[in-house]
C-alpha cells in the first residue's frame, strides 16, 4: 500500500508538537544542570539520525498498522504514536540491526495496549495444533505465502482484515512485510512454534475466503486449487 502524503504530514505536525511539549518540560528541569546550546543541537542530530533511519519505513508501519486497526484514523493514531516512542527509546535502538522489526515491535504493542483498554473482555482463541506435521519441516519460504501474492487488492486486504487478530498479525508481518519467524515472535511476543501455528491457520483461513475469488480472477484454475487445497475448501467452490 502506498502511503499519502496528507497522513504523514498530519503525523508528523502532531509529533512535532508533542516534541516540542516534552522538550519544554524537561528543559524547564535541567536548565540549571545542561547547556541550552548543547542540548538543543543533541536534539537536532538526534532527530535527523532518527528520521533518516525510521522514516523511510512509514508506508510499510501504515500498512501494518491500517491492517491491525481497520480504520485509516486509527492506523494514522498508531503510527503516530508509534514514531514518538520510537523516537522518545531511540537510544535503545542499536544502529545497524533489524530498524523495521524495531518499529514493528513498537507499533504492535501500542496496538495491543489500546485494544485491551478499548475491550476489556479480550478473549484469546486456542492455538490450533492441527496439522502441525504440515507445517513443522516447512523453511521460510512456505509457498503458501505465495497464494494470494499476485492479486493484493481491495479483496485480499477485506479477507486478511477480517481474520482473527492474532493471525491477522501473523500472515500481515510474515506474507505482506517479509519479516522471518524469529522476528515475527519477537514483535508479538510469542515462540516461534506459536508464529507457526497462527500462519498456517491464518493461511488456511485466508485460502478459504479467497478460493473463489482466485477462480473468478483468473489467478488460479479451479482443478489446481481443487488439487492442492483440503476438502473443507474445494467443497466451497461447489457451493
Amino acid at each position: 500500500m502506498v502511503a499519502h502524503a496528507a497522513p504523514w504530514r498530519r503525523i508528523m505536525v502532531s509529533m512535532d508538537e508533542t516534541v516540542l511539549e516534552q522538550t519544554m518540560v524537561r528543559d524547564d528541569a535541567t536548565t540549571a544542570l545542561l547547556d541550552e546550546a548543547a542540548l538543543s543541537a543533541d536534539r537536532a542530530a538526534r532527530r535527523a539520525q532518527f528520521e533518516r533511519e525510521a522514516l523511510v519505513h512509514l508506508d510499510a508501519l501504515y500498512s501494518f498498522a491500517l491492517k491491525l486497526a481497520r480504520s485509516r484514523d486509527d492506523a494514522e493514531d498508531l503510527v503516530s504514536d508509534t514514531l514518538l516512542r520510537a523516537l522518545e527509546r531511540w537510544e535503545q535502538y542499536h544502529l545497524g540491526t533489524n530498524i523495521r522489526a524495531w518499529l514493528f515491535t513498537i507499533l504492535y504493542h501500542v496496538f495491543v495496549s489500546r485494544k485491551r483498554r478499548i475491550d476489556a473482555r479480550e478473549v484469546q482463541q486456542p492455538e490450533d495444533t492441527e496439522g502441525w506435521a504440515l507445517f513443522e519441516a516447512v523453511g521460510e519460504a512456505d509457498p503458501e505465502s505465495r497464494f494470494y501474492d499476485s492479486f493484493l487488492d481491495d479483496e485480499i486486504t477485506r479477507a486478511i482484515r477480517s481474520l482473527p487478530e492474532e493471525y491477522r498479525s501473523a500472515v500481515v508481518l510474515s506474507d505482506l512485510q517479509g519479516l522471518r519467524y524469529a522476528e515475527i515472535a519477537n514483535v508479538l511476543g510469542v515462540p516461534e512454534g506459536t508464529v507457526k501455528s497462527r500462519l498456517f491457520r491464518g493461511r488456511r483461513l485466508l485460502q478459504r475466503k479467497l478460493a473463489n475469488y482466485a477462480v473468478e480472477m483468473g489467478y488460479l484454475k479451479e482443478s489446481v486449487v481443487r488439487a492442492v487445497m483440503s476438502p473443507s475448501v474445494t467443497t466451497l467452490l461447489s457451493a
